[in-house]
């Protein structure tokens, strides 16, 4: 990952592709657990189908408007999807579910998309300069990721970290945004075009931080 940092304070990442990437093997067995755990009659192939196809509009959603579709609500517009009776599986059931769905995500770990990262934070820490983390959520909440990112003995680098699903805001909505300056300005003082977001998302990422008021920088793998 090749940034030019140098006149910039702090430095907001996004997480999903551009620090990390899905295990294939993740969600092959999380829609093959839907499937079983939920009973539906659909084959596979559509579990994958309908999974897919909501994971795509909700995230659509969320940058238009700005905020953030829970994740127990994609399981259910999922599940009307395939027929099941939503009335028969309150929200205990949906939690029971995610309960599973985590313990396979940290079973099938994302992998690091950079594996030198450690030492690029390092350099970046180094020369007195913060960095966090600003990500938007679907499936996989907050919480989860946050496990991760201390498996991966990143947590330490961060001053902050923020997710949609906790926030109740998603990129590029300056209401997320916002929130990064205020962590920061806890801390030090500082300007807008003094902290630089780096992500892979030219609408929620790059298009989100300009009009805020940040640098970005679009990473292209």
């Amino acid at each position: 990952m090749k940034i030019n940092y140098e006149n910039y304070s702090h430095l907001s990442f996004d997480l999903w592709l551009t620090l990390i990437k899905s295990s294939p093997e993740f969600k092959q067995k999380r829609n093959a657990l839907f499937r079983d755990f939920f009973e539906i009659e659909h084959p596979i192939e559509k579990v994958n189908e309908i999974v897919r196809y909501f994971d795509v509009l909700c995230n659509n959603i969320n940058e238009k408007t700005g905020l953030n579709i829970d994740t127990y609500e994609i399981y259910y517009l999922i599940l009307s999807a395939l027929d099941v009776d939503i009335v028969k599986n309150d929200t205990d059931r949906l939690f029971q579910f995610y309960g599973h769905t985590e313990e396979l995500f940290l079973e099938y770990k994302p992998v690091l998309i950079f594996p030198d990262i450690k030492k690029m934070f390092q350099e970046i820490t180094n020369q007195d300069k913060s960095i966090s983390i600003l990500s938007n959520t679907a499936f996989i909440k907050g919480a989860a990721l946050r496990k991760l990112l201390e498996y991966y003995e990143l947590s330490d680098y961060f001053k902050f970290q923020i997710y949609s699903d906790e926030a109740g805001f998603s990129k590029p909505s300056a209401a997320i945004f916002q929130l990064v300056l205020d962590e920061i300005s806890k801390y030090k003082k500082i300007e807008k075009k003094e902290v630089l977001h780096i992500g892979d998302n030219s609408i929620a990422d790059y298009n989100g931080a300009i009009q805020f008021g940040f640098n970005a920088h679009l990473l292209k793998i």
